[in-house]
């Protein structure tokens, strides 16, 4: 049984958030004081983990440790539970801060009936807390399957993770229906006064089909499990519920392990567009302000801007910001985009994702403020709401939707915005001129900031076989962030080398042995996204077309690339193009669902079109230094190391140059 004070504080917390501020699992009580003028409040939040708030203890004390034990009395037959860091030494100093603490050895909260602040030199206990006989301490709670109403959709038994988290197992719908979405609110059964939540990837645009796929969602915002009844696959436009599953009262759940981040901004208009994006914006006078607050990584860019059609979103022929933080300073700068690949010098022209700048346009954009704090990646700018000459800028209009097009993307070494990673899949639209609204919800992060949400990467993948002299080089998409991203630590045109089905491994050959790469890249110099000569270098980003001459200068071509008495450059190894290439109905988006690269390349559809490949044949020598690259003349970040030996015997796990 519960005690009733438990009860008590419980349902306080439950019914008023601003007494307990936040849910913190179940409370057990204050600690008993005896000396040290130790306080604090526990709470359990899992089964064999304690949080103990505004935890005071002055840190005098001869010899004392957390102290759990099994005994009727705390006692000197216990054992230490380490402290917040997982160190098992003498307490310091707290001054009434927030701790958690967990039982070692996965023993349970349920096995032990105390815990002590316990001075192991003198047998002395500074305070104590009993646990109540049959306490229960939060744990996931598995409740009932979706109900199956409409568009096949189904699930297993839908678990309650935590006070903000909703696992689904082998979920599956149709997703014919464009309008639809998770969908959480209060009532007795699902209705249109609910609100559309984020799905399993952070985007809160219409959902798509599923296929027994395991699914994890988080309420948004400072949003919590105790505010909804229920949660469903809901139509928004024919307000139909496709099936649902009802969330019980009073759910002994671990509370979330996450901090809400808010963000606050004068500008009256706010739109979430993913979960960790939202853009806020005003018109003034001829002008439009904006800023783009994101959740990203200090090298990733976000993009944003009017589509390249009038009736959909379209990423070609857009005109877009892209803004980044580099160190403390922020930028925002004007691009025109005629293909989804960099910028490429086409026969005179200037074709891809290009500045405006270098088209023969001028940036319109007037950056103001920027900050990356919390998080939060921060940039504010403005422009004018009309064309002002530049044959690349769009017209924002005051009334009626526009079409819009966003990005998140990671930038290579030169700052340059390489191929998306978040994006959206479908079309949306924004009203600019409207009257002022809110919709956005708060951010939020795991408490412990230097944890890596994001899978394992796939690589880096290694060719190691000291028989091995020929390698075949193809193209191929280059994944999520388990995929190139990751794997070498840059981002990528979306496009990337494959060698011997392998995508972009560490090549490892031998000073004197002559090695054959039949390049299958493409041979088309007119389809800038799908021509890629390959060549060797000592420079790690690659892209010799994309380089300016003092760029080039500072590196050295050891094969594929031949130069006239004038010092231009002709590839020589443009073979046909063979490609693993995404299919069409298939979510690009959704790769780093995938286990492995194998079972990833699995998912991919192979080409090969018509013609014969083009033959590198290399023999490195001494000349060569220990660490090369293989990679595109056309795009930079499509390759990535060859590690030259002067013998396969050496110790290749530890001393390599790929480690460096």
């Amino acid at each position: 049984m519960l005690t009733k004070n438990y009860i008590f504080l419980t349902l306080i917390c439950y019914l008023n958030y601003a007494i307990c501020d936040e849910y913190q699992g179940s409370y057990l009580g204050k600690l008993n004081t005896y000396a040290h003028q130790v306080s604090g409040d526990v709470y359990a939040i899992d089964e064999y983990t304690f949080l103990i708030k505004n935890f005071f203890y002055d840190g005098l004390g001869q010899d004392a440790y957390f102290w759990a034990g099994a005994t009727v009395r705390p006692s000197n037959i216990g054992f230490i539970i380490p402290d917040e860091y997982g160190k098992t030494n003498k307490l310091r100093q707290y001054i009434n801060k927030d701790i958690t603490i967990r039982i070692p050895d996965d023993k349970k909260i349920k096995a032990i009936r105390w815990i002590a602040i316990w001075d192991i030199r003198d047998n002395r206990n500074f305070a104590d807390l009993y646990i109540p006989d049959g306490f229960q301490s939060p744990a996931p709670q598995e409740i009932s399957e979706l109900s199956r109403l409409s568009h096949d959709v189904r699930s297993g038994p839908v678990t309650i993770v935590d006070s903000k988290t909703i696992r689904i197992p082998d979920l599956n719908y149709d997703g014919l229906s464009k309008s639809t979405y998770f969908w959480v609110g209060t009532g007795p059964q699902p209705n249109s006064a609910g609100k559309r939540i984020p799905n399993e990837m952070g985007y809160v645009d219409p959902i798509g089909a599923y296929k027994d796929e395991t699914i994890t969602l988080e309420l948004p915002g400072n949003m919590t499990i105790f505010d909804i009844d229920f949660m469903s696959i809901w139509d928004d436009e024919t307000k139909e519920n496709f099936g649902s599953v009802l969330i019980p009262d009073e759910l002994n759940i671990p509370p979330a392990l996450t901090n809400v981040i808010k963000h606050e901004t004068r500008l009256p208009n706010c739109e979430q567009l993913h979960q960790k994006f939202q853009i806020h914006w005003e018109i003034f006078g001829p002008q439009i302000t904006f800023q783009l607050v994101a959740q990203i990584d200090s090298n990733d860019y976000i993009a944003f801007g009017l589509s390249g059609s009038k009736i959909s979103s379209q990423m070609i022929g857009s005109d877009v910001s892209v803004s980044y933080m580099d160190s403390h300073l922020g930028y925002t700068n004007d691009y025109n985009i005629t293909g989804k690949f960099p910028c490429t010098n086409i026969f005179g022209n200037y074709r891809g994702v290009c500045m405006d700048t270098k088209v023969g346009g001028v940036d319109n954009y007037q950056i103001h403020l920027f900050e990356r704090s919390d998080t939060l990646t921060k940039i504010t700018f403005r422009r004018n709401l009309i064309n002002t000459g530049d044959d690349g800028d769009q017209v924002f209009e005051k009334s009626g939707l526009s079409y819009i097009v966003w990005a998140i993307g990671r930038l290579n070494s030169l700052r340059e915005p390489t191929f998306h990673h978040i994006y959206p899949k479908g079309d949306v639209k924004l009203e600019f001129g409207r009257k002022s609204a809110k919709n956005c919800f708060h951010f939020t992060a795991p408490k412990e900031l230097q944890t890596n949400t994001r899978p394992k990467p796939w690589g880096p993948l290694r060719l190691l076989n000291r028989t091995l002299t020929t390698f075949y080089a193809r193209v191929g998409d280059a994944g999520g962030y388990r995929g190139y991203t990751d794997s070498t630590g840059s981002g990528s045109p979306g496009i990337v080398w494959y060698i011997n089905g392998l995508m972009a491994p560490i090549l490892y050959v031998k000073r004197g042995r002559t090695y054959n790469f039949r390049v299958e890249g493409g041979n088309n110099p007119y389809n800038a996204h799908l021509y890629h000569p390959l060549y060797i270098t000592n420079d790690p980003n690659g892209g010799f077309v994309e380089q300016t001459e003092v760029e080039r200068k500072k590196f050295h071509v050891y094969a594929g690339i031949e130069f006239d008495r004038k010092g231009r450059s002709t590839p020589t190894s443009a073979g046909r193009l063979c490609a693993w290439l995404t299919n069409s109905e298939v979510d690009k988006r959704k790769a780093d669902t995938y286990h492995n690269f194998i079972q990833y390349r699995s998912s991919l559809n192979y080409t090969c079109e018509d013609g014969n490949a083009a033959i590198l044949q290399w023999t490195p020598n001494s000349s060569v230094p220990d660490l090369v690259y293989y990679q595109s003349y056309t795009h930079r970040n499509m390759g990535f190391k060859i590690v030259v030996l002067d013998d396969f015997t050496l110790d290749l796990t530890s001393g390599s140059p790929d480690n460096h």
